[in-house]
């Protein structure tokens, strides 16, 4: 068992997702105890100078160790299980990190070589992202694209920790080893202080949205890339709706970026409200989705049309604040009356009289010629534009031989997925950049983090076993986008210029994203419940078409 320790001082931190060894521990030692609500298990010495502590950080079968005697300078180490078996380290429980999990799981192993699996995220749940958009538009359930890591990996031997990632030690780079006793590959250290040596490592860590390149993006605008961001635009969508409630004042949303994030926002968020409200989407192009197939483009255009929503096409953003002062009214509504008398006389035409709701204030500057600047007031900012991969720190000492990353944060790997000078780490999603055969980096999508992911945990059955790696080669299965509750659009590859829309897009999306979530077992309970929806829905369909029909 691996042993190390913090000092006395120290507050001790709560494993998460804690399983194994502690009950035959309190057996075997006299006054060993758990103490309440932590997950630690602690067996303090009779001379009573300090405590000593074990804990399982992690959920699966077999779970490790990790072991901390107080009063000395060290972080927990975190003992695996098996002292001889390879041990897996991944970073990120994304598509890239979690499906490459499972793919080390359904391979065939030689007893001896079956590498010992330990997945790290900081969150409870896996997030099926491509269908965040639905849990705006009320169509699925958050168990259904947001089930815990502990359900997904009950069945297999893959450990668990929900923790972040603090600092990256590799000791691999050009091929160089560790020194013995200190893992051949490196050591990761997490935010709650424990300790993890590793052989191999895998970098699946995502990205995060950036919202420091506009002045007020971060304090006043909403990204829309996690399950904590969709709840909060949830929350924020219903306080709204419950203020609105009852009175002609419409919502007014403001989508900033028109890729497939945006576009795939303005028409759930269109939809949702109807009449009720009215949907802005700025983009600095001067089309939407610049880079989808024309028929999926084509498709958004005359749905966006079709709905309340104002295209502001060839504009950037170049600031954002919260309208707090009754100027900010006058500009807008093109009143020049003192505030001061206004603030007697009422709020200006147009406006909510409610002071209590927040509302923004977006300049926005042409980006086009002919344009003008206009000024936009928002009671909700929705941010989709530019994301940076969240990749950890490196040890100072080993600043000489840092990853190797692009400008936009990425790190550089060869065709097998392995990072650059670093032999003993993969990297994969919005973690690496790694370019096609026509010289472009690919992008940074659910698409092609999930075939990565193949090919990582084939390669590193290749690496264990000692045979030879294969080259990554990224298949463009086509491109899909939601557009409502019953709404989608779809451009396969495999057929040129052809584009699926409406129902027939919507239900083809939807399957489609059915096999390819994690497990089978979850796949058949969530199969089973969109059909009990779908029933349900087609019956309540059918009885308003015969009132109408009855009713003449």
């Amino acid at each position: 068992m691996a042993q190390a320790a913090l000092a006395s001082s120290v507050a001790l931190l709560p494993f998460n997702r804690v399983s194994g060894g502690g009950s035959r521990w309190a057996k075997l030692i006299p006054g060993f105890s758990r103490k309440p609500g932590t997950g630690l298990w602690f067996s303090r010495s009779s001379r009573g100078k300090g405590c000593r502590f074990v804990a399982s950080g992690a959920v699966g079968i077999g779970g490790g160790v990790a072991e901390v005697l107080e009063g000395e300078k060290a972080p927990a180490t975190y003992s695996w299980p098996d002292k001889k078996r390879p041990r897996v380290c991944i970073l990120g429980g994304g598509f890239g990190g979690l499906y490459t999990a499972l793919r080390l799981e359904s391979l065939i192993w030689p007893d001896s070589k079956k590498p010992q699996v330990l997945l790290v995220d900081q969150s409870e749940r896996f997030v099926f992202k491509p269908m965040l958009y639905e849990l705006l538009s009320g169509e699925v359930e958050e168990w259904e694209i947001a089930p815990r890591f502990t359900d997904l990996l009950a069945s297999t031997g893959v450990q668990f920790f929900q923790d972040r990632v603090k600092l990256l030690r590799p000791m691999d780079h050009l091929g160089i080893n560790a020194p013995p006793g200190s893992g051949s590959g490196g050591t990761v250290q997490l935010e709650s202080g424990l300790l993890v040596e590793y052989d191999w490592l895998v970098l699946a860590l995502g990205a995060e949205a950036k919202l420091d390149v506009v002045p007020g993006a971060a304090e006043s605008a909403l990204p829309f890339s996690t399950l904590e961001d969709a709840l909060k635009v949830d929350n924020k969508l219903k306080a709204l709706e419950r203020r609105n409630f009852g009175k002609g004042s419409e919502i007014r949303v403001a989508v900033v970026g028109c890729g497939y994030s945006g576009v795939e926002l303005a028409a759930t968020i269109s939809e949702r409200l109807q009449e009720r409200g009215i949907v802005k989407a700025i983009n600095v192009d001067t089309t939407i989705c610049p880079t989808a197939p024309p028929g999926n483009r084509e498709a958004a255009t005359k749905v966006l049309s079709s709905r309340k929503v104002e295209l502001l096409l060839g504009y950037f953003v170049r600031n954002i604040r919260k309208s707090s002062d009754a100027e900010d009214s006058f500009r807008l509504s093109g009143n020049s009356e003192d505030p001061e008398m206004q603030k007697k006389s009422g709020p200006a035409k147009g406006f909510a009289a409610e002071d209590d709701v927040e509302k923004f204030i977006l300049e926005l500057q042409p980006a086009q010629r002919g344009l003008q600047s206009q000024i936009l007031e928002a009671d909700l900012v929705l941010w989709t534009v530019g994301s940076k991969p969240s990749l950890p720190e490196l040890e100072p000492w080993d600043k000489p031989h840092e990853l190797p990353l692009t400008a936009r944060g990425q790190a550089e790997t060869d065709e097998t997925l392995r990072v650059k000078g670093h032999p003993r780490i993969f990297a994969l999603g919005d973690s690496s950049a790694l370019r096609d055969s026509d010289g472009k980096i690919l992008p940074a999508t659910a698409q092609v983090a999930f075939q990565q992911a193949d090919f990582t945990g084939w390669n590193l059955w290749a690496a264990i076993n000692d045979r030879p790696l294969l080259p990554f080669r990224f298949q463009n299965l086509g491109e899909m986008m939601t557009l409502g509750r019953n709404d989608a659009a779809i451009s396969p590859s495999f057929i040129d210029g052809l584009t699926l829309e409406g129902p027939v897009g919507h239900a083809a999306r939807k399957f489609a994203y059915l096999i390819r979530l994690p497990t089978d077992e979850h796949r058949i309970k969530v199969g089973m419940s969109w059909l009990a929806k779908s029933a349900i829905d087609s019956v309540a369909s059918l009885q308003s078409t015969l009132t109408r029909v009855l009713s003449g």
